[in-house]
């Protein structure tokens, strides 16, 4: 199918493999401009086809996209796709250039082949520009050397990740001692009461918020719920012998003991508590749920399948679980062996009503009537969120735990994580929670390095 004449100001975008399992719908997300598939980004995809993990659903997807748009025509030639001002795509071979990038860079990988693509389209295409879209930075900075435009994969991406930074939480100074001891001896005030003048800025929902009066000594935690338009006061209160050591690890408490958010997230560097928070929580809400799930992804070292590891499947595994592992027996410890608390958490794994698995093993299950933490969320991709998230069912709880800034995965960075995604697409729902813990307290030697180091 010839293809009609195009404004030169349509430009032609190169997707890399990293693109496409990040988002198999990506092809359609560039609107009139167009599309052009390196026949060796199908030959890597072809290799991801088979397997339960994300990546291996997103290669079969996009597999099946291409399939259903090419219909009877040949995609080496301009095809369009379907929807209102989209523009086309093609299927490109591997093309011979004066420039040869595997020649340049001194070794002949698929990426430099996708390289050559782009070379050669801006040979071919001297009156459009030429974008090369990939996930994969070094090769985003190998077209640049070659004087290709190359760009990340903006959608779904965070624009501004300060926004999201200190969702959840805020302080209210300067109020009258009054509200500050009302507050104290009702447990509940009206926001008018509250914000006063500040009426007019009202948060977003289920916000934390430390309250101050005039006098230095006089504060309070509390908890705005948006709906209600009031304020709820909140206590230390432990959760099976843990107890929260700084206000915001209160803030988180009491969002994962509150039954009404049914969707928290947890942000916050190593050795704030998140984990153990969540965790314990759980385990002090153990009677109103069927099961505790704990789950975490695998992101191999070195980026190599866990199939390289010596031993049976668990002893694959251990490495990656022995965190969860390590929370939940320092929340044990805190019992005597002898203690029925310190035994429940012995009987509840033997009879699997808690259950450590990595996150693989829980996609495609049904999430009923479970209090399910996800541990590590920033190495997720917005795809990975959503799926879990949709699959839970009736008096399901989930949290989403991790660090934005400590991404794990080569193709993830702190904007287009799914931990990020989640919290700026869900923060004003009434059934979301958010808190970011700030201040460490693992130890005072784990505080040195996070501070120093």
């Amino acid at each position: 199918m010839a293809k009609k004449a195009t404004s030169s100001t349509s430009k032609i975008f190169v997707l890399d493999t990293s693109v496409i399992l990040y988002d198999h719908h990506s092809i359609m997300n560039f609107e009139e401009h167009d599309i052009v598939i390196p026949i060796t980004v199908l030959e890597e995809l072809d290799q991801f086809k088979k397997g339960n993990d994300t990546k291996n659903f997103e290669s079969r997807e996009f597999i099946r996209l291409l399939d259903k748009l090419s219909k009877d025509q040949m995609i080496q030639n301009w095809t369009p796709l379907n929807g209102k001002n989209k523009g086309s795509f093609k299927i490109m071979m591997n093309p011979e250039n004066k420039l040869n990038a595997n020649e340049i860079f001194g070794e002949e990988k698929n990426d430099h082949k996708i390289l050559n693509a782009a070379l050669s389209l801006k040979q071919t295409e001297t009156n459009r520009k030429v974008i090369l879209v990939s996930k994969d930075i070094n090769l985003r900075l190998k077209a640049k050397s070659l004087d290709i435009a190359a760009e990340d994969y903006e959608t779904g991406k965070i624009k501004n990740i300060s926004e999201i930074e200190n969702t959840g939480k805020g302080i209210i100074d300067n109020l009258d001692n009054e509200i500050i001891d009302d507050l104290y001896e009702k447990g509940n005030l009206t926001g008018a009461r509250v914000f006063g003048k500040r009426k007019k800025n009202l948060p977003e929902n289920n916000t934390f918020y430390i309250l101050k009066g005039l006098e230095s000594n006089a504060s309070i935690l509390a908890f705005y719920h948006a709906e209600q338009n009031d304020f709820s006061k909140i206590s230390k209160t432990k959760a099976y012998n843990i107890s929260p050591k700084n206000a915001e690890q209160a803030f988180a408490l009491n969002a994962i003991l509150d039954p009404n958010i049914k969707l928290m997230t947890i942000q916050g560097v190593a050795g704030t508590g998140k984990t153990l928070l969540a965790l314990a929580g759980a385990l002090e809400q153990r009677k109103d749920y069927k099961q505790i799930f704990l789950a975490r992804p695998i992101v191999p070292l070195s980026n190599k399948d866990i199939g390289y590891l010596p031993g049976d499947i668990k002893s694959k595994l251990n490495p990656y679980m022995e965190p969860l592992w390590d929370n939940l027996k320092f929340i044990q410890n805190q019992y005597q062996e002898t203690d029925k608390e310190y035994q429940r958490i012995n009987d509840m794994i033997n009879q699997e009503k808690l259950v450590i698995q990595p996150l693989a093993y829980i996609r495609g299950r049904s999430l009923s009537n479970i209090f399910f933490i996800v541990d590590e969320a920033q190495n997720l991709t917005p795809h990975e969120v959503k799926t879990i998230i949709t699959r839970a069912g009736e008096n399901t709880k989930i949290i989403f735990t991790g660090d934005v800034f400590q991404i794990d995965t080569p193709y993830l960075d702190s904007q287009s994580n799914g931990l990020s995604y989640l919290i700026d697409r869900v923060r004003k729902h009434p059934l979301y929670a958010h808190i970011k813990l700030e201040k460490g307290e693992r130890s005072e030697l784990a505080n040195l390095a996070n501070d120093l180091l």
